[in-house]
């Protein structure tokens, strides 16, 4: 006997389902509903009103879903928890040696090569290069052994292409920038500065996560620029940043290919730097961002001093502003109507011309007598660098030290000015 009755389910109490039973017991019965609302009636049987149905349903995600779809749902991320820079460990792959289970000279095809993977000589006879019978089960002990590699081990960087701290991004070589068309960056390299992890909040996303990269692109013979890149991804930025760089190029003038012009003072808003040129062999004593930009422009002997904020793009703005403003010897006796007189130490401070202008300035009284003649504080501004004094030793106090200064200050200087007394005779 059929019997109609009405179901109301629980998540729908506005409207009713209407429900037809091909069999009533005294304890449950089968509901044919559609498929979202599938489910199971429990008939409980009342004194008042008829029967009291309660409903249960037979689907739930957890029968409907996969395990592995299941088990991504608990240990994913969100897309929005992704945006906010959680769960970055998550999809993190873990680095697999493929090198492992490989054997030299055996491959897909199973040879024998004397002198790689057999010996040249098996006792007195001479081993000959054949062709072994197929291993059917060289892929699968490969696979296997790959299948075993579960633990993460971070990949070695060479010693020559580490950055400034271990396998951290600053400092290492990314490569040339993308070419443009037909036009190929062919002997430029890209040397990361700072790399590093930056949120801004947004009315919608909240917290927004992003990476910022800043390089340097150089071709080691005076062409350098620098770019600023930000994308979610870390090689996204890079490579935003590098080819920014690329579009910015600028010119240094070198001397001899190896250093720079002169002494230098520049400044970018705190960051103040001390730029002094020095002979062949003296190499970079210097910030290691500025080491970096001078490998990249072509620069091999040079000292620097940075001084108040020691920001990176700070440091490199300032010091690829002051290269480019550098003077050469012949601009600076084109614009002074002087000679410009060199003396060096090694040949006893006997001056020589290495530059002179096209019409020279004979006559001494329409010189300012404020003029500065020392080409080492012309383009210094008036600033120099702050060396500290050194503390005095422990015996400076002793009464057989005074004494000896006392007998020494008579000597005092006295070879450099008997230098000075030689060069002014030869003027």
């Amino acid at each position: 006997m059929a019997t109609n009755i009405m179901v109301t389910p629980w998540r729908a109490a506005a409207s009713k389902v209407s429900c037809v039973f091909s069999q009533v017991r005294a304890d449950s019965c089968h509901v044919m509903l559609s498929p979202a609302w599938s489910a199971r009636v429990t008939v409980i049987p009342t004194t008042r009103g008829g029967p009291l149905c309660a409903i249960h349903r037979q689907y739930s995600f957890m029968t409907n879903l996969t395990a592995n779809a299941l088990w991504k749902g608990v240990t994913s991320v969100s897309a929005a928890g992704k945006k906010r820079g959680r769960g970055k460990k998550i999809h993190s792959k873990s680095v697999k040696d493929l090198n492992r289970g490989q054997r030299l000279g055996t491959g897909r095809a199973n040879i024998v090569w004397p002198g790689l993977n057999a010996p040249v000589f098996r006792g007195k006879e001479i081993v000959e290069m054949r062709q072994l019978p197929p291993d059917p089960d060289r892929e699968a002990e490969l696979i296997r052994i790959r299948d075993a590699m579960d633990k993460f081990r971070p990949v070695k960087i060479p010693p020559i292409e580490r950055g400034w701290t271990g396998a951290k991004m600053p400092g290492r070589s990314v490569g040339p920038p993308d070419p443009v068309g037909d036009e190929k960056f062919e002997g430029f390299d890209t040397k990361v500065l700072e790399f590093k992890t930056v949120f801004t909040m947004s009315a919608n996303l909240g917290r927004k996560r992003r990476v910022s990269a800043f390089v340097v692109v150089g071709n080691g013979n005076g062409l350098a620029g620098y770019g600023l890149g930000k994308s979610p991804n870390g090689k996204a930025a890079i490579r935003k940043a590098k080819n920014r760089a690329a579009q910015k190029l600028q010119f240094v003038e070198l001397y001899k290919n190896h250093t720079i012009y002169h002494d230098i003072f520049t400044q970018f808003f705190y960051t103040k730097v001390f730029l002094k040129r020095k002979p062949e062999g003296y190499g970079l004593v210097c910030h290691r961002a500025i080491r970096t930009i001078c490998e990249v422009i072509g620069i091999k002997d040079m000292y620097a001093k940075v001084e108040g904020a020691t920001n990176v793009q700070n440091i490199t703005k300032a010091l690829l502003t002051g290269l480019t403003q550098q003077e050469t010897h012949e601009q600076l006796a084109e614009r002074m109507k002087l000679l410009v007189v060199e003396q060096r130490e090694e040949r006893d401070d006997l001056p020589v011309v290495i530059a002179e202008p096209s019409q020279c300035q004979q006559v001494r009284d329409k010189i300012a007598a404020d003029e500065e003649h020392d080409y080492d504080m012309i383009h210094s501004k008036g600033r120099v660098e702050l060396i500290k004094p050194k503390s005095l030793p422990f015996y400076a106090k002793f009464d057989s030290y005074k004494k000896k200064m006392k007998r020494l200050a008579a000597f005092r200087n006295q070879r450099q000015r008997q230098i000075q007394i030689w060069a002014s005779q030869q003027q």
